[in-house]
């Protein structure tokens, strides 16, 4: 265990708001151990950022990883080369050049049909009925499992997601996990033949077509749905809470003073949907006045890096004006989200426009509060609109 100080946390307080928690430990203990998670966490942007590009230390592989015993060995926990081999494989999916030519008109489709379905003035569940459905069906289009239902998508990421944060070892939770993985597989034996016979730009395609095995590919689906479809959901409906009850700051990017890149942006280094991600160390190492010995867990705290004093005035504000670049929201190194052009793409050139441009006096209905959640992954769970016709 390394020599950190010691914080306890009440984990249900920390799951409905870390941020409290998490400034704490930037003044007082930066680099801490939490008992309750078994890990220590790095909270400050500048240990995040040196540490996450030092893989000989701060290694992604973790053998013996929730990552790994549920859902297969994928890109994100192997380093190096090992990595970059299927980094590389996938990258013809998902490349800029790819997102802008060939699946931001699809992702286009999918927004359009659904607002199409919404009658205007009907009351809706902004983050069940737009942003989830719109999430899982570009998702479908990426991984190319396009004979799922969105809500089997929707369901599955969410299975993985709380299976590899289960560390508090929930059987339940671990069989929702298995469960998931185990329809993920099948939808793929679906849709094996039909890439193999006609290789497309989807992930699953381009995987097969370069050679990849099959575990490898079988697991980096996985990880594109664990995290493909909560991060672009959750970042949707936040920036639209966001934007709602900020108006001032709504009519800077409607008026085009702020572009819808920025607001999205700055949502994601204010509440960070990815806020954290594990690693193991190596070999014994020291920071400053902490020493860490081989094979102990670590959680970069990316949610607390993006709140971080040091760099971002007034950081507990949401502010579109604001310069984001020292954000890590989508990661500060090898393992930088692979998948940042097209959850961009989703969010920043599609969602966003096309609801504000298309729905009139789109506002928040108060009949019920807005319910946010997670730490490890936070998002909204809940956001009652209504619009005109």
């Amino acid at each position: 265990m390394s020599t950190a100080p010691r914080i306890d946390i009440d984990p249900v307080s920390f799951w409905a708001d870390p941020y409290p928690t998490l400034a704490r430990m930037r003044r007082e203990a930066p680099i801490v151990f939490v008992p309750q998670l078994g890990s220590t966490l790095l909270c400050s942007r500048d240990d995040i950022s040196i540490s996450e590009k030092q893989i000989d230390v701060f290694s992604s592989h973790q053998p013996e990883g929730l990552m790994n015993r549920l859902m297969g060995h994928n890109m994100m926990r192997k380093d190096g080369e090992d990595h970059q081999v299927e980094r590389r494989a996938m990258f013809p999916a998902v490349s800029p050049k790819t997102v802008k030519a060939h699946w931001t008109a699809q992702f286009q489709a999918h927004a359009d049909r659904i607002i199409d379905a919404i009658a205007p003035g009907s009351r809706i569940d902004f983050v069940r009925d737009f942003a989830l459905p719109f999430s899982a069906e570009c998702l479908k289009s990426i991984t190319g499992l396009t004979s799922l239902r969105f809500e089997d998508m929707n369901a599955w990421s969410q299975a993985m997601i709380d299976g590899i944060a289960n560390y508090a070892g929930d059987p339940a939770v671990e069989a929702r996990c298995h469960a998931a993985t185990a329809g993920i597989d099948a939808a793929i034996d679906d849709m094996l033949p039909v890439v193999s016979k006609k290789p497309d730009q989807s992930l699953l395609g381009v995987m097969v077509a370069s050679g990849m095995p099959m575990d490898s590919v079988r697991a980096n689906i996985k990880l594109s749905i664990s995290g493909g479809q909560n991060e672009p959901r959750d970042a949707i409906a936040g920036t639209v809470w966001a934007l709602l009850t900020h108006p001032s700051q709504l009519d800077l990017v409607l008026g085009g003073e702020v572009p819808w890149m920025q607001a999205f942006e700055e949502y994601a280094r204010w509440i960070s949907p990815i806020g954290m991600s594990p690693r193991r160390i190596a070999r014994p190492w020291a920071i400053r006045d902490v020493a860490f010995e081989p094979d102990e867990r670590v959680f970069l705290m990316f949610g607390s890096a993006n709140r971080d004093e040091r760099h971002f005035e007034r950081a507990d504000e949401f502010d579109v004006r604001r310069d984001v670049s020292k954000s890590v929201a989508f990661g500060a190194g090898p393992h930088f989200c692979a998948g940042a052009w097209a959850s961009r793409a989703m969010i920043a050139d599609v969602a966003l426009p096309t609801l504000f441009a298309r729905v009139k006096n789109l506002q928040i209905a108060g009949d019920e509060p807005v319910r946010i959640g997670g730490w490890a992954f936070r998002g909204l769970l809940n956001l009652p609109v209504r619009w005109n016709a």
